[in-house]
């Protein structure tokens, strides 16, 4: 799955669960939802597949939503991916 698709779908997962993306991340990068183990780490799935730690769905969720409800058209969802890219990169 894509991160592009996942983002596109974040209300369909539990909100309790991690996003995890090969890096670099970008909209067509290879990811996963998956349980965040308790330890903190990456799910074993994920970090045999390479993937890293990108965002809690529940943040992702918030964040979203509130980035899509300031701008004045609505975005499209290549752009509310990249924007969530950023703020993972940058502010999370």
């Amino acid at each position: 799955m894509k991160l592009l698709d996942i983002v596109g779908r974040l209300s369909d997962f539990d909100e309790d669960d991690t996003i995890y993306v090969w890096k670099p991340w970008t909209v067509d990068s290879d990811a996963k939802v998956a349980t965040e183990p308790e330890e903190g780490l990456v799910p074993a799935k994920a970090a045999k597949a390479g993937l890293t730690y990108f965002i809690e769905i529940f943040i992702a969720i918030e964040f979203t939503e509130a980035w899509v409800a300031s701008q004045k058209e609505t975005p499209s969802l290549s752009a509310i991916c990249q924007r969530l890219i950023e703020y993972a990169t940058y502010d999370a």
